[in-house]
């Protein structure tokens, strides 16, 4: 995966064994644990880490998740979808960074 922060190349650099750990427990996930398809599996991973409010990981998974073909209309819903289970306010901070993005 392409690093786009820089704090992640840091901690890469300073701990290469567990980054590749991390890493490659990531890939098995994703690509080899099931069906769904990859553009679906992006834009669960926008709608978790929306939820969770984790700004870096959402920055990574909406790029993910255009590259994987995902419209920016179908971001927006996966972002909207969390408004009932986790509120409005951790909506809007996902939103904000959706929209930093644009």
């Amino acid at each position: 995966m392409k690093d786009i922060h820089e704090a992640f190349k840091q901690f890469k650099k300073e701990f290469p064994a567990i980054s590749k750990a991390h890493e490659a427990l990531g890939k098995v996930i994703h690509e080899k644990s099931g069906p769904l398809p990859e553009k679906t599996r992006w834009l669960m991973k926008v709608a978790i880490s929306g939820a969770s409010t984790h700004r870096i990981a959402l920055e990574t998974h909406i790029t993910k998740a255009r590259e994987a073909g995902a419209t920016d209309e179908e971001i927006m819903h996966t972002l909207l979808l969390i408004i009932q289970t986790t509120g409005f306010p951790t909506f809007m901070e996902a939103y904000s960074v959706f929209k930093e993005m644009q």
